[in-house]
């Protein structure tokens, strides 16, 4: 049985933590099944090392990550989403490209653990708990019966996959 492969694309203003994370956890778990890209409105141009140490750590794959912006998925040529995911609040309330394909899209924040200020400890707990929140909720995005669930359905659980803690 053959599978369809779903394209998801994970916004964040800057583009260097939570939708890095997210891509990678969404790319390692859901392989062969899903494609996960990152973007943001207003990239960084790196991607945060703590992120990336905590990937690696958690033995995630970190290798070509890179801090881009939203308009490469919105030219002629781009990869069609099928889900847009946003992880921060600020990208949420902004206006975003028109996304060929009319993908499903849904909010789901998270605090950014790159604006904690504080000790190492403060950071590396902030940067913890965003990794939890994100891996939590994908787990439960790769649980869902897609076979099973209408548009209006699959909307709904995207939403209520927002509301998910750590």
């Amino acid at each position: 049985m053959s599978y369809r492969v779903f394209n998801v694309l994970f916004i964040c203003t800057a583009n260097s933590a939570r939708s890095i994370m997210a891509e990678t956890i969404l790319n390692q778990l859901g392989a062969g099944r899903y494609r996960a890209y990152s973007a943001g409105s207003q990239p960084a141009g790196q991607v945060n090392p703590y992120a990336v140490e905590l990937l690696q750590r958690n033995r995630f794959h970190t290798d070509g990550l890179r801090s881009k912006h939203w308009d490469e998925f919105a030219r002629p040529g781009a990869p069609a989403m099928d889900f847009v995911l946003t992880v921060c609040d600020n990208a949420a309330g902004e206006v975003c490209p028109v996304w060929p394909g009319q993908p499903l899209s849904a909010h789901w924040g998270v605090p950014d653990p790159a604006a904690v200020q504080g000790s190492e400890e403060d950071r590396q707990r902030a940067f913890s708990e965003a990794f939890i929140t994100l891996n939590r909720r994908i787990t439960i995005f790769l649980s869902l019966p897609f076979d099973k669930l209408d548009r209006l359905s699959l909307q709904s659980e995207l939403r209520r996959i927002g509301t998910e803690k750590g």
